[in-house]
């Protein structure tokens, strides 16, 4: 049967649009349960970047030991912080550098004698880093001013270039939170940042807030890490921070206050 180029168009065209129409009644026959797919699908949000940098009068952090408890096995928060600050992998525990760690509660808070407490509260795992103390005594002992308190928010700093590795600090320190380096770091290092200052044999180190990231408009590294919101971080003498009604409306402690440190990282247990 013969057909003329009018006729073959006419009948192309029905059956492009017989097929199109095929195809997009399986598209969107089941349009509402895509569309709930889409709703179930979380996207992470981007890390808030303020136009100009971070300050305080003095910064504090606040540690939700339950909500970081149910995570066993996560260590983003510790991950980051090394990445960006280039905290060697040494092979053995002797020479280990660490910034910001985990440890079992009695270890951490073994001056908090009940007998009576839950059993599970003495494995929990609790995140420990440098408790930025309002009255550190590593500050006082360093003979070269290597190690000092910033009057303008009360972060405890290092100066690396002026420390000579006499580790007065590190006995001073009641918490452990400083590492010193017995071997030259650097070709432990397995994604160095360039952005951020490596260090060297013989000299001491610890976690600094993430002071260049507050100079940047963004948070320490390890509470834009933490996705189950276990880290709080503000301005404790601003009486409207996030973190000000965190200590006013939940119980929280800190490591050894009776020394009069006066640690500046709370714990919600």
């Amino acid at each position: 049967m013969g057909i003329n180029r009018r006729g073959f168009f006419k009948v192309s065209g029905l059956t492009a649009l017989g097929l199109a129409g095929g195809g997009l009644a399986k598209v969107f026959g089941n349009v509402d349960s895509t569309h709930q797919a889409a709703d179930t699908t979380s996207t992470p949000a981007e890390p808030k970047v303020h136009d100009g940098p971070l300050t305080a009068k003095r910064w504090a952090m606040v540690i939700d030991l339950r909500k970081c408890g149910e995570q066993h096995d996560c260590n983003d928060c510790t991950e980051a912080c090394h990445l960006v600050h280039n905290v060697p992998k040494f092979d053995n525990p002797k020479d280990e550098i660490k910034w910001i760690w985990k440890e079992e509660y009695h270890h951490v808070f073994h001056d908090q004698d009940n007998p009576f407490q839950q059993e599970h509260l003495n494995h929990l795992p609790v995140l420990v880093l440098c408790n930025h103390c309002d009255n550190p005594p590593c500050v006082r002992v360093c003979p070269t001013g290597s190690t000092f308190k910033r009057d303008k928010d009360g972060i405890v700093m290092m100066d690396w270039h002026r420390c000579i590795g006499c580790r007065y600090c590190v006995a001073a320190c009641p918490y452990g939170s400083r590492s010193f380096n017995w071997r030259d770091p650097r070709p432990f290092i397995e994604e160095q940042k360039l952005d951020y200052p490596t260090r060297t044999r013989g000299v001491v180190e610890k976690c600094t807030f993430c002071e260049e990231r507050l100079s940047r408009g963004k948070m320490p590294s390890c509470v834009e890490a933490c996705k189950h919101g276990a880290i709080k971080f503000g301005d404790l003498e601003d009486p409207n921070s996030e973190i000000r009604h965190i200590l006013e409306e939940r119980y929280t402690i800190r490591r050894r206050p009776g020394l009069g440190t006066n640690p500046e990282v709370y714990y919600i247990v």
